[in-house]
């Protein structure tokens, strides 16, 4: 899905926190490694955020569970992350599921698990659920 040009600056300083984790740390680490150190970045970058957040999952308007999440950050981005030598398929479909249960519009798909950060801005219309 494409990005909407308004998503650039919510995502922006996020990115750069996940570059700035991945500088110190490099690959290899468990993901809950990279998931605390970039909890350290989003603080001292004075970004609101919780992690490990238990949303609702919707279905045809129903709440029917929920789901943790890595991060979501103001309250607007869903950051997700792994550790893993290459993103696939089904993680970008992991990440857009999760958009569409959870009624968000944007995520983050943060990769520590290569020699370079690799990250997938995605977007969902939540206003085309039925």
């Amino acid at each position: 899905m494409l990005l909407d040009t308004r998503f650039n600056n919510l995502t922006k300083e996020r990115i750069g926190c996940a570059m700035c984790v991945h500088r110190e740390l490099g690959s290899g680490f468990p993901e809950v490694i990279y998931q605390r150190g970039l909890a350290v970045e989003l603080t001292r970058s004075g970004l609101v955020f919780q992690g490990e957040v238990s949303l609702p999952v919707f279905y045809k308007d129903q709440v029917i569970g929920s789901r943790r999440t890595d991060f979501l950050v103001e309250s607007q981005v869903l950051v997700e992350l792994k550790a893993v030598g290459e993103l696939t398929g089904a993680h970008h479909a992991q990440a857009i599921n999760y958009l569409k249960a959870y009624r968000l519009e944007v995520a983050l798909l943060i990769n520590f698990g290569e020699a370079s950060l690799k990250f997938k801005r995605l977007l969902h219309n939540p206003a085309h659920l039925t």
